[in-house]
């Protein structure tokens, strides 16, 4: 199937679709292909980035498992 025959088919099947969750995942999927713009990040996302690497690279992580029952131990302390 060639690109111009499968953007066809995605439009088509596209207007078919009524779920509004769905079509603004799509859209945000679109956005993402089509936006020329560079995403600047501040100085903050920037400073937790790098933190996180440098945890990341001192093995300080957690598993998501651990982490979902420290979410669940906190909500139940609500």
């Amino acid at each position: 199937m060639s690109t111009i025959e499968l953007r066809e088919l995605i439009i088509s099947q596209l207007a078919n679709i009524h779920d509004a969750t769905f079509l603004r995942a799509i859209k945000i999927l679109v956005d993402s292909k089509v936006e020329k713009e560079v995403y600047k990040l501040s100085d903050y996302q920037k400073e937790r980035i790098r933190s996180g690497r440098e945890q990341l690279s001192n093995n300080q992580m957690i598993t998501h498992d651990d982490l979902q029952k420290e979410i669940d131990q906190w909500l139940n302390t609500k």
